[in-house]
C-alpha cells in the first residue's frame, strides 16, 4: 500500500459512484419516495403493517375470518399511451387516478371489496417531484376507492427509455364471499342493462386519439373551447381522468341485495365486447343507441379522423363507463340510487333468452364463451341529455 506524503493535497475529490456514471440516481429515488410518504400513508388503515419503504407490503388479513369461504380477486394493468400526453404537457397528477380506475375497477365487478394495491412506475430519469405527483394520484384513487397503498417500485431505465419517457402500472387484490360473486351465472332473461356515464375517454383508445390529433396539426397546449370550458387546452381535456366506480357500485350492491346480477367495466375492446365477456351463452342484448349521446370529445375526435363514431366502437366507450346487470324490478331503484353517487345512469337494453335476431353479434370477446351482444339504432343527438 501507498504511503502518504507530506506534499499530498490535504483533500481530494470523492470517487465517482459507478451506478451514478451509468445514469441511475438513486438520491433522487430515496427524495421521490420522501415526497410521496405522507399521500401514501393516507391510504392505510391499522390493517397495514410496517410503513413505507419495506421489501414487502404487509395487510392483516384478519377480517378475512369473517367471511364464509372468502374468495380473493385480483387484477393488474397500466394507462397505456395516455401517459405520452401527460409527458407532452408536463402534467402528471391525474395519471395515477386512471391507474387506479383501470385496476381497482375490474375488481368491483365481481362484486369483491378491494383491498391493497402496488405500482410499479419505469422511467427513464428520475425526477423526484414527477415521481412524487403520479404517486399522489395513485394514492388519491386508492383513498377514493377504499384501497390500501402498502408498496410500489420506481425503476430507473436509462438507455431503455428516453429522460422524459415513464410508464406505469400496479396490481390489487379484493375479497368477496364465494355464494356472492356477480357474474354469467346470476344473469336472467329479462334483466335490464343500465348504463354509467363515463368521465370521457378514460385510459383506452389512445393510440388512435394520438394518431388522430397528429394528423390534424393539432397541438396538446393548443386551445381546446369545443372539449371543456374556455381556455382548456387539448392536452388538459385528453387528460381527464377515468371516473372511479368501486364505491358507489358496492354501495349499490349493499343496498339492492342480489338486484344487481353482473357488471361489466367498459375498457379495451368496447361496450359489445365487455358487455358479452359478462352474460351466459345462451341470451343476447341489443344496446340502444338512441337511448344517449355520445359526449363532444368522442364526436370531435372522430369528426377530426374522419370517423364514423360506429366505426370507433370497438375502440372508445362513447360516454358508457360501465354496465350493470340487474333484476327487472330493481332498476329504476338501482339507477336512482347511481344518479344519487353522481353518475348519470339509464337503460340501455334487456337481456333476452331463446332465438336472436338475424344479423352480426359481438360474442366470444377476449376468448370468453359468454353472451351475444350488438349495438342498434343512431346515436341521440348531442343535446346535452347523456
Amino acid at each position: 500500500m501507498a504511503s502518504s506524503s507530506p506534499d499530498a493535497p490535504s483533500s481530494v475529490n470523492p470517487p465517482v459512484n459507478p451506478y451514478t456514471a451509468a445514469g441511475v440516481d438513486t438520491a433522487a429515488g430515496d427524495l421521490a419516495v420522501e415526497l410521496m410518504k405522507s399521500a401514501v400513508r393516507r391510504t392505510h388503515g391499522p390493517e397495514v403493517l410496517g410503513g413505507v419503504g419495506g421489501f414487502a407490503g404487509l395487510f392483516d388479513a384478519s377480517a378475512l375470518r369473517a367471511y364464509a369461504k372468502p374468495l380473493l380477486a385480483t387484477s393488474t394493468d397500466g394507462v397505456g399511451t395516455k401517459v405520452a400526453i401527460a409527458q407532452a404537457i408536463d402534467k402528471h397528477d391525474t395519471i395515477g387516478l386512471d391507474l387506479v380506475g383501470m385496476v381497482v375497477d375490474d375488481i368491483v365487478v365481481v362484486g369483491a371489496k378491494p383491498l391493497f394495491m402496488t405500482d410499479y412506475i419505469a422511467c427513464g430519469k428520475v425526477f423526484p417531484e414527477r415521481i412524487a405527483d403520479i404517486v399522489r394520484g395513485i394514492a388519491a384513487g386508492c383513498h377514493e376507492t377504499g384501497t390500501a397503498l402498502v408498496g410500489g417500485e420506481t425503476a430507473e431505465h436509462p438507455g431503455l427509455l428516453g429522460v422524459n419517457d415513464y410508464d406505469v402500472a400496479g396490481a390489487a387484490t379484493g375479497v368477496i364471499e364465494a355464494d356472492r360473486v356477480l357474474g354469467a351465472d346470476r344473469v336472467r332473461d329479462g334483466d335490464v342493462v343500465l348504463a354509467l356515464a363515463s368521465s370521457g375517454l378514460h385510459s383506452n383508445g389512445y393510440s388512435l386519439v394520438r394518431h388522430i390529433v397528429a394528423g390534424a396539426g393539432i397541438q396538446y397546449g393548443d386551445r381546446a373551447p369545443d372539449l371543456g370550458a374556455h381556455g382548456t387546452t387539448w392536452g388538459e381535456a385528453l387528460l381527464e381522468p377515468t371516473r372511479l366506480y368501486t364505491q358507489p357500485l358496492l354501495r349499490l350492491i349493499a343496498e339492492t341485495g342480489d338486484a344487481v346480477h353482473a357488471l361489466s367495466h367498459v375498457t379495451g375492446g368496447g361496450i359489445a365486447a365487455n358487455l358479452a365477456r359478462v352474460l351466459p351463452q345462451d341470451v343476447w342484448v341489443e344496446v340502444d343507441r338512441s337511448t344517449w349521446s355520445p359526449p363532444p370529445v368522442f364526436r370531435v375526435l372522430a369528426d377530426l379522423g374522419d370517423l364514423d363514431l360506429v366505426a370507433t366502437e370497438g375502440t372508445w366507450n362513447l360516454g358508457i363507463g360501465f354496465l350493470a346487470v340487474v333484476a327487472a324490478e330493481k332498476a329504476d331503484a338501482a339507477a336512482s340510487a347511481l344518479s344519487r353517487e353522481g353518475i348519470a345512469t339509464w337503460q340501455v337494453g334487456v337481456v333476452r333468452g331463446g332465438s336472436r335476431p338475424a344479423g352480426e353479434f359481438e360474442q366470444g370477446a377476449k376468448g370468453v364463451d359468454g353472451g351475444a351482444v350488438r349495438l342498434v339504432g343512431a346515436y341521440a343527438e348531442n343535446n346535452g341529455a347523456k
